[in-house]
């Protein structure tokens, strides 16, 4: 379980740079594009990745576009979202986002729901209001810039919610399209990339916000941290190969448990006894679709 322990420990490391980033006042455009940067070379030289099995196919493009649109824009809303709702509410929706894709597998993708996965799904929608649950942030004097974050305290959290679960249903269909899970991890960071460069780019010359390298070392560290989150998980598959479950339930739970403890006691986030209560009730759901 060493593995496990590891990505749990770089997952919320990601959430803690960006954090900090933010509060340094680091552009994070310039972040994520580095980090997309990064994230590709160690694809290509750890997992032996090439994105020549996706770009064979045609029937990826469709969802790879998708991925390498929603991968750099989650990260801004992840950013945005550990800034104002903090890395409990964060990290909890971003396990829970799991739900999404179970969701889609049902309605979309022929999967069966049986009546223990509908009870998870279940718990998992109340868990999400009750740690998005919050009493009203005080608006300071000559200024929206509180209600600016109250709102976004909210809607910042959902769509880190709604866009890893969306980002996960993507890599299911490059995967039912036949390639493999690093081509097309490799594929959708390569687009991202790209995508990410470009915007990054056009801010400085257009003057809006120049490229520094205070940027690009946190992106360095970013990708480095993001991708090796990735590459422990996998090895925690490859480990047990014959538990699953017992990957799947010790990663997310560790995140939630970690990622609350360092946002409650490290960053000091106030959180409710609703707050507690959505935190315990994600673990259960959790736990429910685990045995399922």
């Amino acid at each position: 379980m060493v593995y496990i322990l590891l990505a749990v420990l770089f997952s919320v490391s990601v959430s803690i740079l960006l954090k900090l980033a933010r509060r340094a006042g680091i552009d994070i455009v310039q972040v994520v594009a580095t980090n997309y940067v990064v994230a590709s070379l160690l694809a290509w030289w750890l997992l032996g990745a090439t994105p020549q099995g996706v770009l064979e196919a045609k029937a990826t493009w469709p969802p790879l576009i998708a991925l390498g649109i929603l991968l750099p824009a989650i990260f801004v809303v992840l950013a945005r979202s550990v800034s104002t709702a903090g890395i409990v509410r964060t990290d909890v929706a971003q396990r829970l986002s799991l739900f999404v894709s179970l969701f889609a597998a049902f309605a979309f993708l022929g999967d069966v729901l049986t009546g223990q996965k509908a009870l998870g799904i279940g718990i998992a929608l109340v868990a999400v209001l009750c740690v998005l649950w919050r009493k009203g942030i005080a608006r300071p004097r000559g200024g929206m810039r509180g209600s600016d974050d109250e709102r976004a305290s909210w809607w910042a959290p959902l769509l880190v919610f709604a866009g890893f679960g969306a980002i996960d249903i993507c890599f299911k269909l490059v995967a039912k399209a036949g390639a493999s899970f690093a081509a097309g991890l490799l594929g959708s960071f390569l687009i991202a990339m790209v995508l990410c460069w470009i915007v990054a780019v056009a801010r400085a010359v257009s003057g809006k916000v120049a490229i520094t390298g205070r940027s690009l070392g946190f992106g360095i560290l970013l990708g480095a941290f993001n991708f090796a989150n990735i590459l422990f998980y996998v090895r925690g598959h490859q480990a047990v190969p014959d538990s699953p479950s017992l990957v799947f339930a010790s990663m997310n739970v560790g995140v939630v448990v970690l990622g609350t403890l360092v946002g409650a006691f490290g960053f000091r986030e106030k959180l409710s006894a609703i707050n507690w209560l959505g935190i315990a009730l994600a673990i259960a759901a959790i736990a429910v679709m685990t045995a399922a």
